[in-house]
């Protein structure tokens, strides 16, 4: 059973756990975080959703998810990134590149507060060490090669602001 923080719109706790799953009150937000991560030949870590994912089964992403009860958004990304790709990245690295609220959006039926990270990171992919069968394969694109993924709708629609933070 996974337990959620939620919040207001002003991203203060408002002390109500909630179980995944459930239906979040609509005066309410959940955390979520998405990582970007880039190698020194500026190229963009993504991943393919496994096929028994709920929601776009198949489709690339960048890694992410939902922050659980008690973490902070990086934490939260941390996880997210050790969990689904096996990389253990230091929180030290970790720059927020924004954070907006969302309402509902076509696949959620919540409100959500969403931060983009974005790591460096130049070291080897294990699978293997993923304790999450959510990811089944990983590779390196340049931004150029991200786009394409979109115009064929093979990336996860709600991932597409990359493209315009790094035109």
């Amino acid at each position: 059973m996974e337990k959620w923080d939620l919040y207001n719109e002003k991203r203060e706790l408002i002390g109500t756990d909630h179980i995944r799953g459930n239906k979040i009150p609509d005066n309410a937000y959940h955390l979520v975080v998405h990582v970007w991560i880039k190698n020194k030949n500026e190229k963009f870590l993504i991943s393919q959703r496994a096929e028994n994912r709920a929601t776009f089964p198949l489709m690339w992403e960048s890694v992410g998810g939902s922050v659980l009860k008690g973490e902070t958004s990086l934490q939260g990304a941390i996880r997210e990134v050790r969990e689904e790709v096996g990389i253990n990245l230091k929180e030290s690295e970790g720059n927020i590149i924004f954070s907006k609220l969302r309402r509902p959006v076509e696949y959620d039926d919540f409100n959500s507060i969403l931060d983009v990270w974005f790591f460096k990171y130049d070291g080897d992919i294990l699978l293997s060490k993923a304790t999450t069968d959510e990811v089944i394969t990983t590779k390196w694109l340049t931004l150029k090669e991200i786009k394409k993924l979109f115009n064929q709708k093979l990336f996860v629609p709600s991932q597409s602001y990359i493209l315009d933070l790094y035109p």
